[in-house]
């Protein structure tokens, strides 16, 4: 929730934590007594296949600038933005820091992988498994010490197990078996798809020609959870397949840690439909394992990384962190 500061506060300094996902930014700007969000739905820019790093910052430029003046803050003391497709689609984050330098009056910035983000935020800090899905997947566990450990996060074409990518492509596959009369198919499937992207030929052309397939892929999980939810059993098993490969990297995650496992992202919006499949399988798997709700969420971590950083208590650790500190003369 949001709360504005007091007027007549011009001047103070704050904190920024910021959450680019395949499908959105997110961000909070916080002061001492107040703080503000804002979010736009647009998909990850692209260009050459890795991200497009100008249209990067200026979506999230446009979501802090407002925020910054709600605030009436003056500058920040640290900006921490956890993203998607680093370090793998990010070619060089140092860009990204000296584009927000230029604009914003900023003290750090803390460029990190949106898994580091999400497992500070679900784990408030603590050690465990975190497995982050949305758009993609990836898993994270760590002591924040000595054990790092990186479960997929590889990209829909050889990864991203359990994803709303894999899933909308899942869905899709199933609605074209129906189309087709092969077995496997789902007839509300095909009503669906047929709904969202209009025959087979309209499907092709929109997910290859679009500039991020990936994304166009997931924009088809809500169907297929509208379906599951309808009774489709098809839709359904997807929906429990997911929750079995995330789980499966929630428990590779955690392993040579205390057996702390908890989840994040987006995906996870959906409920029961796929918490309940996740929470059983990781049971099953690990019967000792602590299973917690999350304490928080990807923008919680960002925040929490800013204030850490700005009280010097962060150690960039490549590849899920990278600090960088304002040039600027004062």
């Amino acid at each position: 929730m949001s709360t504005a500061a007091p007027t007549g506060s011009a001047g103070r300094a704050g904190w920024a934590g910021v959450d680019v996902g395949g499908s959105g930014v997110r961000a909070r700007v916080q002061t001492g007594d107040g703080s503000l969000e804002g979010r736009c739905e647009v998909p990850l820019p692209r260009a050459r296949g890795q991200v497009d790093i100008p249209a990067l910052c200026r979506n999230v430029l446009a979501q802090v600038h407002p925020l910054i003046t709600g605030l009436g803050a003056g500058r920040l003391h640290a900006l921490a933005l956890g993203m998607t497709g680093l370090p793998g689609l990010v070619p060089d984050p140092g860009e990204i820091a000296h584009r927000l330098f230029a604009d914003l009056d900023v003290d750090v910035v803390v460029i990190a992988g949106d898994a580091l983000t999400t497992h500070l935020g679900a784990l408030d800090g603590g050690a465990g498994g975190v497995v982050a899905a949305g758009t993609g997947v990836i898993g994270l566990g760590t002591d924040h010490q000595q054990i790092w450990h990186q479960v997929d996060g590889r990209g829909l074409f050889v990864g991203d197990e359990g994803s709303g990518a894999w899933i909308g492509q899942r869905g899709l596959q199933a609605a074209l078996r129906a189309s087709d009369g092969r077995i496997g198919g789902s007839p509300a499937l095909w009503d669906q798809m047929q709904t969202r992207f209009g025959g087979p030929l309209d499907l092709v052309a929109s997910i290859h020609g679009a500039e991020a397939p990936a994304g166009e892929l997931a924009s088809f999980a809500p169907a297929v959870a509208e379906a599951a939810r309808a009774g489709d059993q098809v839709a359904w098993s997807i929906w429990q397949e997911a929750g079995h490969k995330l789980a499966e990297t929630a428990v590779a995650a955690v392993r040579g840690l205390p057996g702390r496992v908890t989840w994040g992202g987006g995906l996870f919006d959906v409920g029961d439909l796929l918490i309940e499949p996740f929470r059983n399988h990781v049971q099953q798997l690990l019967p000792d394992v602590q299973l917690d709700q999350p304490a928080g969420t990807g923008l919680d971590g960002a925040m929490l990384l800013a204030q850490q950083v700005a009280a010097g208590q962060v150690i960039a650790r490549e590849p899920y962190l990278q600090v960088f500190t304002s040039t600027r003369q004062t």
